[in-house]
């Protein structure tokens, strides 16, 4: 399909002859495909500069970028949704303007997880510094996912100058996304799995010099990731990404309802429901997958029950590592977007809103592919942690008795829950 959008509308309009069997659905007076593509090479431009810079930034200013995700991405989608009212897109506006809404409510309800939450993303980042092959990783996989993007955006840019009505535009663009983001779910992953693999080997023997070490763990991890773990990759690529988006919103609000008893059965249904879910579909079965080969569904439930029979399940509730790197990949992408729909404005004004959607798309994917090292990190040292605590006061020791120090103050603030809801009168 993206072939055919793309050389139907390349340099001469109709050159495949198409508009003749669809006369009366189809509009005469759009663009080329060359017209368009230069906007989506902008966005693939800069959502990869992006990228790489925030991977050179790792080392030295990691901390304060995180935070920058956390606080200027509600202030980032305001403004947009006042340029959406201005441009009269008003469905859009409103979209906006509840995302930038929520946001702030969910950076609200878990303003006081911050501090550890950065105190894990450090440890994180100083894992992934140390291992340089990662870093490489990650740039060969951007370079990859910007070749796709590529080919991606010759079909995006003609479906945007097609002859077809904005409905059928927009239809077609919706088939484009969901093929990108699959795209770049499955890239994403393939890269979590080989970064969760070989940090869980440093981790496990003692250090990435140390004796027992694998010869050349790198090459082993990515045979395995683009083999036999590869269906497993793509498997877990469709659900993983929206149920853990759908828990952390449910879990912020959650905490924060108060005394509202309607809502609150509403809410907590929703995330019974979700936490299941959960059980099927999470990023550390990625884990079980590079160290024991395992399918993916055996791997969630195992690396879920793990965590329950450890207590660490209460750790990882807490922790909010996976949002705030997502708020720092949607940042990219909105910036992305941004520079595509603005470049597009001044040629079509009614345009932007096509560009400008797909290209933050485009943006969040590339920026993913960068914020994934870190989130690999992260659940290898969830996975060590509650597998042999052992291993990381190995590590770091003071890391691990600010961990241990926490789990024992999660599992008693559950504790009193529990107590304080069997003691309520009926």
């Amino acid at each position: 399909m993206m072939a055919t959008r793309f050389l139907q509308r390349f340099k001469k309009s109709d050159r495949l002859n198409i508009d003749r069997y669809t006369n009366r659905v189809w509009e005469h007076n759009n663009g080329l495909t060359e017209n368009y593509w230069p906007n989506y090479a902008v966005a693939g431009g800069v959502g990869a500069a992006l990228g790489w810079i925030w991977l050179f930034l790792l080392g030295s200013h990691s901390n304060l970028m995180m935070k920058v995700s956390v606080h200027i991405l509600t202030t980032y989608l305001a403004v947009i949704s006042v340029l959406c009212f201005w441009c009269k897109q008003f469905f859009w506006g409103v979209a906006f303007a509840t995302g930038a809404a929520l946001q702030f409510l969910y950076v609200i309800s878990v303003v006081d997880r911050l501090p550890f939450t950065m105190l894990v993303l450090q440890k994180a980042v100083k894992m992934v510094w140390s291992l340089p092959e990662v870093m490489r990783v990650a740039y060969a996989f951007m370079a990859v996912m910007l070749l796709w993007m590529g080919i991606w955006s010759f079909g995006a840019a003609g479906v945007v100058a097609s002859s077809r009505g904005d409905l059928g535009r927009w239809w077609l663009l919706v088939v484009l996304s969901v093929s990108l983001f699959w795209t770049g779910a499955v890239l994403c992953n393939t890269v979590h799995v080989i970064v969760s693999g070989l940090v869980f080997l440093v981790l496990i023997h003692g250090g990435r010099n140390a004796s027992p070490m694998p010869p050349n763990p790198l090459m082993k991890s990515l045979r395995y990731a683009v083999t036999t773990s590869f269906g497993s990759i793509c498997y877990g690529s469709l659900f993983t990404a929206a149920i853990r988006t759908l828990r952390w919103k449910i879990r912020g609000f959650r905490s924060k309802i108060g005394n509202n008893e309607c809502l609150f059965c509403c809410v907590d249904f929703l995330f019974q429901l979700v936490e299941t879910l959960v059980r099927f579909f999470n990023k550390y079965a990625y884990v079980q997958i590079a160290v024991y080969g395992k399918g993916f569904n055996r791997a969630a439930r195992d690396a879920w029950e793990l965590f329950q029979s450890t207590g660490v399940e209460a750790l990882v509730a807490y922790d909010c590592s996976g949002a705030v790197l997502l708020m720092g990949t949607v940042l990219g992408g909105l910036i992305t977007g941004t520079c595509a729909g603005v470049w597009t404005w001044m040629t079509w004004s009614d345009r932007v809103i096509m560009v400008g959607s797909t290209a933050m798309l485009m943006g969040m994917v590339l920026v993913g592919l960068a914020m994934v090292v870190v989130e690999s990190a992260v659940t290898s040292i969830y996975i060590c942690y509650a597998e042999d605590p052992l291993l990381i006061q190995k590590w770091d020791p003071q890391f691990f008795n600010q961990m241990s120090e926490k789990l024992h103050r999660r599992l008693q603030h559950r504790s009193a829950l529990a107590r304080e809801i069997l003691t309520q009168p009926a």
